[in-house]
Order: structure tokens, then sequence, then C-alpha cells
């Protein structure tokens, strides 16, 4: 069976979360969610964080080239890419951790 067969037996199980398991939350307030509900916001959140990785390679492709031609413009604006997208990252994957706790504390 192909990757993309087994992708979409995946989705189409709903069991995608085992795949993708650096990015699930522990979903203690969230034990209610339904399994469907649970397996679209894994998705959005690692489909976010690779777009912020990746956003973060071509603030590293801006320096790097902005380096080569003594460009401090464009290193400055790779700079702030690569920092903005990676603190966004961090803030993205630990929104699971972030909201078990408050929902911790309320109770």
């Amino acid at each position: 069976m192909s990757t993309a067969h087994h992708l979409m037996d995946l989705a189409a199980n709903g069991d995608i979360g085992g795949l993708v398991t650096g990015v699930v939350p522990s979903w203690g307030p969230f034990g209610a969610l339904g399994k469907t509900a649970k397996t679209v916001i894994d998705v959005v959140m690692a489909g976010v964080i690779s777009a912020l990785l990746g956003r973060a390679a071509l603030g590293a492709y801006n320096i790097k080239i902005g380096e080569g031609q003594n460009d401090i413009a464009q290193v400055s604006r790779g700079k702030k890419e690569v920092g903005g997208s990676l603190i966004g990252a961090f803030v993205v994957a630990s929104l699971g951790t972030i909201f078990t706790i408050v929902y911790g504390m309320g109770i």
C-alpha cells in the first residue's frame, strides 16, 4: 500500500492523530469533543506548524542571500521571519498544554 493510500485510510478512519503525535494535545478539557473534531484540530495544528516552519526556512534563506550580497535589510527581514515563525510554531504546539493548565486552574 502506498503512503498516499495509507494516509487516506487514516484520515477516513479518523485516526490521523496517531500519525501526528508530536502536535496532538492531551485533550484534558476537550475530552468531550468527538473523534472527528479532535482529528480536525490535530490536522489544523500540524498544518499551521508546517507552514510556520516553512516560513522559518524561507527566512533563513533570506539571511543567507542577504549575507552574500551584503544587504543588511534582507538579513534583518530574514531574522524577523525566522524569529516570528519559530515563536508562532512554539505557541501553536503548546496550545493544548496551555488550555489544559488553564482549565485545571479553573477547577
